[in-house]
């Protein structure tokens, strides 16, 4: 941390202290939040979602469409297949940003060559994004995205029709699972710049309480479930 970002943390900390009327945590108050902040304690589970992997998908799969996505159960040769498919069926162009991650790289996309596909981040003029996930929640049917280089964080939000290719092996029971993966993943003080979780098509109901997709990211999500 900088200098700068530094004495700010420290006046932030500060304000705190003083809020609570106390200093520096010191003795055995220490100890006890220092362990705290060493092994994270996990947080309560919900009992709908500990269950077997195959169930999880399931659970998973059943509320993501109760949340207005919509879901294909495929083998991995057929994911490119079922993008053109979609794409037909919503009278969409044959053509998306995909995310440069590597992940996406083992599913054959030469398989269909009338299928137009650019790597990088999402542009305003996009109407269709494909992206993987890092992980997928069965408790509430919801997606968690992190940014970094192989998913610009773009193409959650800009083309108003959203592909995610998941596979079944990252599919956890609940929210701790994530925070458990994620700091194995990047480990406790290199998380990734933004953690998304998205639970359907974006929606509002701001204007005389009736839902409205697409308010603010894209109307359509279709999420690929990958066999395993």
């Amino acid at each position: 941390m900088s200098e700068t970002g530094n004495r700010a943390r420290l006046q932030v900390l500060d304000g705190i202290r003083r809020s609570l009327r106390r200093g520096e945590l010191t003795g055995a108050a220490r100890d006890a939040a220092e362990q705290r902040l060493k092994v994270p304690p996990p947080g309560p589970v919900v009992a709908r979602a500990r269950l077997p992997q195959p169930d999880k998908v399931a659970l998973f799969c059943q509320w993501a469409e109760a949340n207005n996505a919509t879901v294909a159960r495929l083998a991995p040769a057929d994911v490119p297949g079922e993008v053109v498919a979609y794409l037909a069926r919503n009278n969409l162009p044959a053509m998306a940003a995909m995310a440069p991650s590597p992940q996406l790289d083992c599913y054959g996309w030469s398989s269909e060559p009338m299928l137009s596909l650019r790597r990088g981040r999402g542009e305003g003029g996009d109407q269709v994004s494909i992206t993987g996930a890092f992980a997928a929640i069965a408790e509430t049917g919801t997606l968690v995205m992190t940014s970094g280089p192989d998913h610009p964080v773009t193409l959650n939000l800009l083309p108003d029709t959203h592909i995610v290719v998941l596979r079944e092996g990252d599919i956890v029971s609940g929210y701790e699972e994530v925070w458990a993966k994620l700091r194995a993943r990047y480990g406790k003080n290199a998380m990734p710049r933004t953690v998304n979780t998205i639970t359907g098509p974006s929606r509002t109901g701001d204007i005389e309480q009736t839902i409205e997709l697409g308010a603010h990211g894209p109307r359509r999500v279709h999420i690929i479930v990958v066999r395993d």
